[in-house]
């Protein structure tokens, strides 16, 4: 059974408030709240210790809340910033789980959830990883609750109901730990909380001897299941799954370490370590990887990444070393240190074994140019390393498209029109005007062109080959005849007449022009 740790960031609102640049935190004495606009206008989002020592509440009017208490200092909520700064902690929590999911939907009790599953043990037991967790918020300054139990439902009440911290529901002792505390520990609505009181429900307890039928029976709509539906989630009858706030790896290792790693030296040791236990999560499933991030999770709450791509799947981790060094290994910011480190495989491909010729020299060559290329990316930047690649198109300067290099090469299309052997090597972009004397009407080859201001003599000419407009995209270039010529000094061009000849005389058409789109060898 999975067993999962609820995170209750008490006064997580104030908590970002104070901690966002340009702001003192408010004096522990001080009466103090964040405010929201509802439906009757600004109401209390957030309160410290000391406002909800007179007796204010979140969600009370905030002229009532001025009222019974003159001195409370309030300044706007920020829901958004907030939230954003909710993600970037689960990001570093992700230290304890892969799986990590964000609960912000009840504002004043927002948290995160941590599945443990079967990584407990690395941290020395469920008391250590909670002892880890709880040390960490707390050397960051964030105020926190946790809990663990066999689901996501028994871990939030008991972080956020039963007024302890660090609590350990033992494995199936959910319903005797959930049974003294009140109804809205099972994340029901005020409304539904309201009717249950109403019906002399107070505590979880009383609804165990309820049967399930009649129990959603004595609520009106929707009130009554939801209320069973989270009783049995809770008591792990029915299983909640969780959702975390990104797409989980499958092949990712972590190591924590006692003491952070405050030297570069250390942590390139570390993940020479980490990458030899990552092949061996991959050569099982017959994968190599072909992205790959390093996480470093800081003593001072941060979160700092380096990721690397390769052309072709690897499970080498030299190589993989070799290109996090290129990368900047080095300029990683480690703060003060890090405290643990978590390499993970991004994208997966199958690694099929492929037979070498007996030289070796063909294999041996794209092994280095692949080499080159993920070297020259890692350092550069997949925008500075580009590579031409195939694609459907009629018009030659829409054959090819630019990407980087190392994404896996389209397939060529196999009806491209012409002879693509033909094609010449270097192509203007856009195409050069030129000057033709004495072509031969309507399909003839200039028997001399000027380009450049230079006049050049044609002695021999092919074609020509049509191409028509790809009419699907709208207004383009008109239909095109293409020509191989050479001039008197052995230079062989590629020009083409743009329009036809005795359309001229059409509404709106213009007389043929002649350009010189490529050079051959």
């Amino acid at each position: 059974m999975g067993r999962t740790v609820s995170v209750w960031l008490t006064d997580w609102p104030i908590t970002v408030w104070s901690r966002t640049a340009g702001r003192s935190p408010p004096p522990e004495d001080t009466p103090f709240a964040l405010v929201e606009r509802g439906p009757r206008g600004l109401a209390l989002r957030a309160l410290n210790a000391a406002a909800r020592a007179h007796g204010l509440s979140r969600g009370k009017s905030h002229a009532d809340a001025r009222a019974i208490l003159p001195t409370l200092v309030s300044h706007p909520a920020e829901p958004e910033r907030e939230a954003a700064a909710l993600t970037r902690l689960a990001l570093w929590c992700e230290r304890w789980s892969p799986t990590v999911a964000i609960d912000g939907d009840m504002p004043g009790l927002e948290g995160l959830f941590v599945d443990l599953g079967g990584g407990a043990h690395l941290f020395g037991g469920e008391k250590g990883a909670l002892r880890s967790i709880g040390s960490a918020l707390g050397h960051a300054r964030i105020a926190a609750r946790i809990a663990i139990a066999d689901g996501p439902g028994a871990a939030w009440a008991m972080a956020r109901f039963s007024g302890g911290n660090a609590l350990i529901v033992s494995p199936g002792g959910a319903r005797e730990a959930l049974a003294p505390l009140p109804i809205e520990a099972l994340r029901v609505d005020g409304d539904t909380v309201r009717l249950a009181r109403r019906f002399g429900f107070r505590r979880i307890g009383d609804l165990y001897a309820m049967p399930r039928a009649g129990l959603a029976r004595r609520f009106r709509g929707s009130a009554g299941l939801a209320l069973v539906t989270r009783l049995d989630a809770a008591l792990g009858i029915e299983p909640e799954a969780l959702r975390p706030h990104r797409a989980v790896p499958r092949h990712r290792v972590t190591r924590a370490f006692a003491e952070p790693r405050t030297d570069m030296a250390g942590i390139a040791t570390e993940l020479a370590g980490l990458a030899d236990a990552l092949v061996a999560r991959l050569e099982p499933d017959g994968v190599g990887a072909r992205a790959l991030t390093l996480a470093g999770f800081r003593s001072d709450g941060g979160r700092t990444a380096l990721s690397i791509r390769l052309g072709a799947p690897s499970r080498t981790p030299s190589i993989w070393l070799r290109l996090f060094r290129e990368r900047g290994l080095d300029r990683l910011d480690i703060g003060f240190g890090v405290d643990a480190l978590a390499l993970a495989a991004d994208i997966v491909e199958p690694l099929d074994e492929s037979q070498p010729q007996l030289d070796g020299e063909e294999e041996g060559t794209r092994g280095e140019l692949v080499a080159l290329i993920d070297r020259l990316t890692a350092r550069l930047g997949e925008d500075a390393v580009l590579a031409s690649r195939a694609r459907a198109s009629w018009l030659p300067e829409r054959a090819i498209r630019w990407g980087p290099a190392q994404t896996a090469p389209d397939p060529c299309p196999a009806d491209l029109p012409g002879d693509r052997r033909a094609r010449p090597i270097l192509l203007f972009d856009p195409p050069e005007p030129i000057v033709p004397t004495a072509a031969e009407v309507p399909d003839g080859a200039p028997a001399a062109f000027t380009w450049r201001r230079v006049l050049r003599r044609v002695t021999r000419s092919e074609g020509p080959e049509r191409l028509s407009p790809e009419w699907w995209r709208g207004i383009g270039p008109r239909t095109r005849d293409y020509y191989r010529v050479e001039d008197e000094r052995g230079i062989r061009y590629w020009l083409f007449r743009e329009g036809l000849y005795g359309w001229e005389d059409q509404a709106g058409a213009r007389p043929p022009g002649w350009w010189l789109h490529g050079l051959f060898p």
